[in-house]
């Protein structure tokens, strides 16, 4: 843990046992060791959405949505066309972030070569692909194998690992992206997908991001966790007005193990998953902490609840 850290988990750590002191004990954390790593997990969280706080702060280089550059970044792209007004751009380059993931190794290089169209011809913007959704399949179906053959290492991140590019997949790219088109449905623009939640929910950021996810499940592809990972990223980077309600520990399996395991002491218990939703709902509140913290912290603490192991 970095010492910068350390504040934060005192205060953490005292939080927590405010909450175990009106609630009970916690039994995936009777163990000390375990209560420790889950700290540390939890504050590795707060540091990945900070990050986005973070960035959104300092002044970000054109360089970045320039997919023909190296230092091409889809999310600081986004918040620099969310800055001249185009919306739709902006979220556009985080469903394709959300998609093709971060990987570890390769970093943003597949997102960055499909949305550059491999820097031989004009980028895949938004509307360029909606006004010529033949020709960015043309593109797709000849160049599948350039993405995956010519040297270059371009992988899904590792939340999208088993996602394909396989042009005639129906679970493909391609595929996943015509079902994202028909999602937000054109003439029709994000803000208006957006707005016309608002009207059908109210104003409430967790009632909006409840209706636009379980609008999400006519994108091909997108689970829980995609779903839940895009309107995150969509409310941290301010492009919509949403917040996480839940860890929607029904659909869910890491977080889903971690909640049992915390809140039952076995990743095995068989509390149905509303009543954990409700116990992590007072765990968050006393914490001080979003749903978006806790179920990735989770997630990932339940991986190793004895032993840190910082998850990418």
């Amino acid at each position: 843990m970095r010492p910068i850290d350390t504040a934060d988990f005192t205060s953490l750590d005292n939080k927590l046992s405010s909450y175990e002191t009106n609630h009970g004990v916690l039994p995936g954390i009777s163990q000390q060791n375990a209560r420790l790593v889950l700290l540390e997990q939890l504050i590795e969280s707060v540091r990945r959405v900070k990050f986005l706080e973070t960035i959104q702060a300092r002044p970000i280089s054109n360089t970045r949505k320039d997919p023909a550059n190296p230092g091409f970044d889809p999310l600081r792209a986004a918040l620099l066309y969310a800055r001249d007004g185009n919306l739709d751009e902006a979220c556009w380059l985080v469903f394709l972030a959300i998609h093709f993931g971060k990987h570890h190794k390769d970093g943003w290089r597949l997102a960055r070569d499909v949305y550059g169209a491999l820097h031989n011809s004009p980028v895949w913007t938004w509307d360029r692909v909606v006004s010529h959704r033949s020709e960015f399949r043309k593109w797709m179906v000849e160049n599948e194998a350039t993405l995956q053959t010519d040297g270059v290492s371009r992988r899904f991140g590792n939340h999208r690992r088993y996602e394909s590019l396989k042009a005639d997949s129906p679970k493909g790219t391609l595929a996943v992206i015509d079902s994202y088109i028909e999602w937000i449905s054109p003439p029709q623009t994000h803000a208006s997908k957006f707005s016309n939640a608002i009207a059908s929910v109210g104003q409430d950021p967790k009632l909006v991001f409840d209706e636009l996810y379980n609008s999400l499940k006519q994108v091909t592809r997108f689970g829980r966790l995609a779903k839940f990972d895009f309107l995150c990223m969509l409310g941290k980077l301010r492009l919509a007005p949403v917040e996480a309600p839940s860890a929607y520990l029904k659909e869910a399996t890491g977080p889903l193990r971690g909640a049992r395991l915390i809140f039952e002491g076995s990743v095995n218990s068989k509390t149905p998953p509303v009543d954990l939703e409700s116990k992590l709902h007072e765990l968050g509140t006393s914490l001080d902490l979003g749903m978006q913290v806790l179920e990735d912290a989770l997630c990932n603490w339940q991986k190793s609840p004895q032993k840190f192991v910082p998850f990418r």
